[in-house]
């Protein structure tokens, strides 16, 4: 069992305030949602919940089995799929995905040619990854997070370069792989990406109101 737990969370860059006085707990088993508008903080929030950066204020703290697990400790207990972290293209597929693995172990000792027949790239196997379409490097990102063994699942719009093939391939992914995991998924408001999910964190009731929106309050 995974516990994450957010205590007053607030990031800010400069003065500008992205999230303010989060509190949320996230537990193995459970999928959240993180949902907002472009540019409302959702990332960063992701990010923070990965350990990839910290709070301005408040805590985000790790407990697995009961067990305290220091923040630098936690990125082995998750697994990550984002447009912001890139593949290495100038490897093959199948170089990427051994390489992937010596990183992170794949569930049920999964093989490098089993992973790459999921994602229907078999006949790619030895393609150099930069002359994979958006679309073939996204089933890639999803299938090396979402089948890597971890306790702990992050998501970043998952959906996005994928036709609507490459969605229901998701759907199918994710479901048959989630059970007992933590999940987090950040969102545009797609259903296709979250409709899994049970719990959600609006980021809009997150945000302080500026100065004018809370004079024009009165």
């Amino acid at each position: 069992m995974l516990e994450i737990t957010l205590h007053q969370a607030e990031k800010r860059y400069n003065h500008q305030q992205i999230f303010s006085n989060l509190t949320a707990t996230l537990q193995s088993g459970q999928g959240t949602a993180i949902l907002g508008c472009n540019g409302s903080g959702k990332s960063t929030l992701l990010q923070m919940i990965a350990s990839a950066i910290m709070p301005t204020a408040g805590t985000v703290s790790y407990r697995l089995k009961g067990v305290e697990i220091r923040p630098e400790h936690a990125f082995r207990l998750m697994s990550i799929a984002a447009p912001y972290i890139e593949l290495i293209e100038d490897f093959t597929l199948t170089e990427m995905v051994c390489f992937h693995r010596r990183l992170k172990p794949l569930m049920r000792n999964m093989s490098t040619a089993e992973l790459i027949k999921i994602c229907y790239l078999t006949e790619n196997a030895d393609k150099p990854i930069r002359y994979f379409s958006s679309g073939m490097k996204q089933r890639l990102k999803l299938a090396l997070a979402i089948l890597s063994d971890t306790p702990a699942l992050l998501l970043d719009e998952p959906v996005s370069n994928l036709d609507s093939q490459g969605i229901e391939w998701f759907a199918d992914l994710i479901s048959k792989n989630s059970p007992d995991r933590l999940i987090v998924v950040s969102s545009n408001s797609i259903e296709a990406e979250y409709k899994f999910c049970t719990h959600t964190i609006q980021l809009e009731d997150y945000k302080k109101p500026t100065k004018s929106q809370a004079i024009n309050q009165y």
